[in-house]
């Protein structure tokens, strides 16, 4: 650790946003413990981003792999300041609420929801001795809900009220917590969420006959996202802000989709209704 000065945790570091968050705050000079799934993603990563990365099996709804990495970043600080937490690890579940198994429901939630609580009390006791950073890895579905991600956007929602609650518990500590609300990133968390769905229709066949239309239309809709979608970089940039501004904003949306879509929650639920409609017929 000689000649680093600040230390970062990532959850979900492997792909995605989390993977390019480590790469740009490592290139940035922080110490990232880098909390991958398997260690063939955890050597490929430090491979790339170089020996300020330790990367270490996290599973953030699995309380013994948050313990045992919680005991390797306390061997490794050695006095260091842990100055943040970036909350990253997520999955996207997907399909129509009438016919989704409860299991899947309850796992998004465990990953998306819990294990950012998991993480936050983890950490907590160097973030409140470093005076340090929360950042949550929200969307902007956690504001606008769309058909057939309600589990999704769900579990986003429930982020955006866990991050206000925590930051006002906080604020006497000197540990500011922060959101970011991106919209379409190219990540693969698309494809991993369609495969999923498909998974769930095998089951359902009813779902096919009632929602056949919309779900084929929400299918090309996800699969154009992961290939449309902002860099993941994108985001990684805001991260770093969020870390290192003197003042960071409470909220940050990032995309030009994720702004429109935030000014678009301001009409009338009705009319919101009426033009997503409208939009999933032309797709």
């Amino acid at each position: 650790m000689a000649g680093h000065q600040r230390a970062v945790v990532v959850t979900g570091a492997a792909k995605g946003i989390g993977r390019a968050c480590v790469l740009r705050l490592a290139r940035a000079g922080f110490r990232i413990y880098a909390g991958v799934r398997n260690a063939a993603d955890g050597e490929t990563l430090r491979a790339e981003a170089g020996a300020n990365v330790l990367p270490m099996h996290i599973d953030v709804t699995q309380a013994d792999t948050i313990a045992a990495a919680t005991s390797l970043i306390r061997s490794d600080l050695t006095g260091t300041p842990l100055i943040g937490l970036v909350n990253n690890a997520g999955i996207a579940v997907a399909g129509p609420l009438e016919f989704l198994p409860l299991d899947d429901l309850r796992r998004q939630f465990e990953v998306n929801v819990i294990g950012q609580v998991a993480m936050a009390q983890a950490m907590l006791p160097w973030l409140r001795a470093a005076r340090g950073r929360i950042v949550n890895i929200g969307s902007i579905s956690g504001k606008s809900a769309l058909p057939l991600v309600g589990p999704y956007a769900a579990s986003k929602h429930a982020l955006e009220a866990i991050t206000d609650s925590l930051r006002v518990e906080l604020h006497s500590a000197g540990v500011d917590v922060v959101i970011i609300e991106p919209g379409v990133i190219a990540t693969p968390i698309w494809q991993t969420s369609i495969a999923a769905t498909e998974k769930m229709l095998e089951h359902a066949p009813q779902a096919v006959q009632y929602y056949g239309r919309l779900l084929e239309r929400i299918r090309e809709r996800a699969s154009r996202g992961g290939s449309r979608g902002l860099p993941a970089d994108a985001v990684a940039r805001v991260v770093e802000e969020a870390l290192t501004a003197r003042r960071p904003k409470t909220r940050y949306i990032v995309g030009r989709d994720a702004r429109a879509r935030a000014l678009f929650q301001h009409l009338p639920d009705r009319w919101r209704d009426r033009i997503i409609a409208w939009q999933l017929s032309r797709i």
